[in-house]
């Protein structure tokens, strides 16, 4: 379950009695001594603690980490792994049963729809208002965030350029490819000038090129120092963005660095990929020292190597079987960690 629904509350104007509004966010509550409207220090997120239950599953069991400014900082995990339910809570759109989450140095208990003012969100769903134009949707939702006429007339056309969508100002969302709502769904999250962007799954169902124009577009935000939170089940999306990332299993966090560290720490420098029919007697026939360990998952062994060449060259001289050779990366770290066993 993705954060779509609930962050169509995202949208709704707020106020609070005696708030003060302004031209480029929501108002906050200048009346209420306990919030600070000022620059997050370091951590711009602080997860302690969270607990999570839908009656008798535990989503999210003691999660706790902490996301930098002017990072991307990546939730991975399996299907059912918690990931969504996370995301929700560090928006405030779940209380947690335990546990907090402070967001640019408040607590998300307190001032969760103030937060959100400061926030942008990329949900799964693109959520996209068919009814209106390109530059109407960024319009519209420019407004539910109370921002003023000339503010927002000055954002629309950088976005549509961020976005690449200059010459589809004047079309209906049904006129768009894929990537195009996707893109169009990022330009609308920036919309606010948010401090932060939380991201689910940004780039599922696109295709490579899409997917390699949103991450261009996501690199030059990082650039321009703004602080992503992405969920993705993606590994080389992660590998690519991720400054760190943390992998969540049953609502635990069973690991946390940087993607290289990770790499490094948990799977050997090479990974032999034999494939084909007889697989299995090949790999009961041939030596083991080349590799330090070996899974069979099908007709595809997967082996775990220093310097796999000596045993790749020995896998070709079988005209049944083929042969990759590659570098270790985040996938083989993930499935490492959680399995291959299928999620639903």
């Amino acid at each position: 379950m993705g954060v779509e629904e609930p962050y169509r509350l995202l949208a709704r104007p707020f106020s609070f009695p005696g708030a003060v509004s302004r031209s480029s966010c929501l108002p906050c509550p200048p009346s209420d001594p306990g919030f600070r409207h000022v620059a997050a220090p370091t951590p711009i997120v602080a997860v302690r603690g969270l607990r999570k239950r839908f009656g008798g599953v535990l989503a999210v069991d003691g999660l706790g980490f902490e996301v930098r400014r002017g990072e991307c900082f990546g939730l991975l995990g399996p299907n059912g792994a918690g990931k969504s339910t996370t995301l929700r809570l560090m928006l405030g759109l779940l209380e947690p049963d335990e546990g907090s989450v402070r967001l640019l140095d408040q607590p998300v208990s307190r001032f969760g729809r103030a937060l959100r003012a400061r926030v942008g969100v990329v949900p799964q769903s693109d959520s996209l208002d068919p009814d209106f134009t390109v530059a109407e949707n960024l319009q519209v939702f420019g407004r539910y965030f109370g921002i003023g006429k000339a503010v927002l007339a000055g954002r629309i056309e950088p976005l549509l350029a961020f976005a690449g969508l200059e010459h589809k100002r004047g079309a209906k969302i049904a006129e768009l490819s894929g990537g195009m709502r996707r893109r169009l769904t990022l330009a609308r999250a920036l919309i606010n000038d948010p401090e932060i962007l939380f991201l689910d799954e940004p780039t599922t169902g696109l295709d490579p090129q899409a997917r390699h124009l949103i991450w261009e577009r996501l690199r030059s935000l990082l650039a321009a120092g703004k602080t992503i939170v992405l969920t993705t089940h993606h590994m080389e999306e992660a590998e690519r963005l991720c400054d760190r990332v943390t992998i969540i299993d049953r609502g635990v966090s069973i690991a946390e660095e940087s993607p290289a560290r990770l790499i490094a720490r948990e799977i050997e420098p090479q990974v032999l990929e034999v494939s084909g029919e007889g697989v299995a007697h090949w790999l009961g026939r041939v030596s083991s020292a080349a590799w330090t360990r070996s899974e069979l998952v099908g007709d595809t062994a997967f082996l775990y190597c220093t310097d796999g060449s000596a045993a790749a060259a020995v896998a070709r001289e079988d005209g049944g079987l083929r042969a990759l050779l590659r570098p270790a990366n985040l996938e083989d770290v993930f499935l490492k960690l959680t399995g291959r066993d299928l999620r639903d």
